[in-house]
């Protein structure tokens, strides 16, 4: 769906680029939320193609949509889960000496 979007360790960071180059799908968001045209971003980067803009768009457009499961193995109920309500209104000094009870 998404052929002009790249994922590379060793560019940007990993962070989704426009085929494998340094321009990132976030750039492009970003230019086109300041009220740049896609006339505009070509012409200030002629590497890019119309189609890039748009798979880029449209990447950013599905990442909301994205479900992402986590699983904690320790310290679960045994479904995978914990509570963290307690940490999470615990101030992170009194953290470790309320695990460590």
């Amino acid at each position: 769906m998404f052929d002009r979007i790249t994922f590379d360790p060793q560019i940007m960071g990993g962070r989704a680029c426009i085929r494998g180059m340094r321009i990132t799908v976030s750039l492009i968001v970003n230019l086109v939320a300041n009220g740049m045209s896609t006339e505009e971003i070509l012409r200030e980067y002629p590497i890019l193609e119309a189609e890039d803009i748009r798979q880029a768009l449209q990447h950013a457009a599905s990442l909301p949509n994205e479900e992402i499961h986590i699983e904690i193995a320790a310290g679960g109920d045994g479904r995978g889960q914990r509570d963290i309500s307690a940490e999470a209104t615990t101030p992170p000094s009194n953290r470790a000496r309320r695990r460590s009870k």
